[in-house]
């Protein structure tokens, strides 16, 4: 059979010719540059203030538990070798002690010319871990000679606590607190530094330094002229607090009549060239 031609009003169905596929490809290209310019700074932003917030908790974090510390340090120990580093003692209790016997009392009473080995406390301990046995006992430490914590002058360690009665190693306290208190000093802890090391930044704008917080060293007499070593080994404890630190600082400036001693920290964290810079101010009791 014979098919006749289709007429000329019909038109078959054509595709895309080479050049109309080319102006799609190049007007779908020119559209999606200028979609990505609108996506792409919002996306930016989106990642910076990410990193600024991750920035900011890092040193935010680093700066409170250090606070936190120091405001427990005990009375006139803190002592920066330099600006890269501060060295306290931190206490977790502390109270009064009975000062002396009235007329036909009993008790264990402070006494300045021999060797006591308890004392009587009035009121309460508040934080007594579950043993205290190793503590360490402090009473009016000053950091001079004679009354410095750090050489023993003025501690000894506890051997118990029961009844209200503070036991512990033998020791002459040559002279009492005027306010008859005294601190008590974890085995755990002992002295405590905050040390910063291979502070800097490098080519990609990261900072290369590490907060550490050391612990558990013993107690250095007399001050030591270096920051603490912060390699980890028995029986120092070393903790990292905050790692890409770019700017690390401290400083000591003891009390004056006028206010309370002051620590000073300030302290840098930078990523990717974006730095969180922290400055804090923490009040020391230096009151013995």
């Amino acid at each position: 059979m014979r098919h006749g031609r289709f007429p000329k009003w019909i038109r078959l169905g054509a595709g895309f010719t080479l050049i109309e596929a080319l102006i799609v490809i190049v007007i779908a290209g020119a559209l999606s540059v200028v979609a990505v310019r609108f996506v792409q700074r919002p996306v930016e932003q989106y990642l910076d203030q990410t990193r600024r917030a991750e920035l900011t908790n890092i040193a935010d974090s680093a700066v409170r538990r250090m606070s936190r510390d120091i405001h427990l340090a005990l009375p006139n120990s803190v002592r920066s070798p330099n600006n890269t580093c501060v060295e306290f003692i931190p206490t977790y209790d502390g109270g009064r002690y009975r000062a002396a016997l009235t007329s036909g009392s009993t008790g264990n009473a402070m006494q300045n010319d021999v060797a006591i080995t308890q004392l009587d406390v009035i009121g309460n301990l508040n934080s007594l871990p579950a043993t205290i046995n190793g503590d360490q006992l402090v009473i009016y430490n000053l950091g001079i000679e004679n009354l410095d914590a750090y050489a023993g002058d003025n501690r000894t360690a506890v051997s118990g606590f029961a009844g209200g009665v503070l036991s512990f190693a033998a020791k002459q306290f040559k002279i009492s607190s005027p306010d008859n208190r005294f601190q008590l000093v974890s085995r755990d802890e002992e002295a405590v530094s905050f040390v910063c090391t291979n502070v800097g930044v490098d080519a990609g704008g990261n900072g290369t330094g590490t907060l550490y917080r050391v612990s558990h060293y013993g107690f250095v007499s007399p001050a030591p002229a270096a920051c603490q070593n912060v390699a980890a080994g028995s029986p120092s404890i070393s903790a990292i607090l905050a790692t890409q630190v770019s700017r690390c600082e401290f400083s000591y400036a003891p009390g004056v009549v006028e206010r309370s001693a002051i620590v000073s920290v300030r302290l840098n964290v930078a990523r990717s060239g974006e730095t969180v810079s922290l400055y804090h101010d923490v009040n020391v009791n230096n009151v013995p």
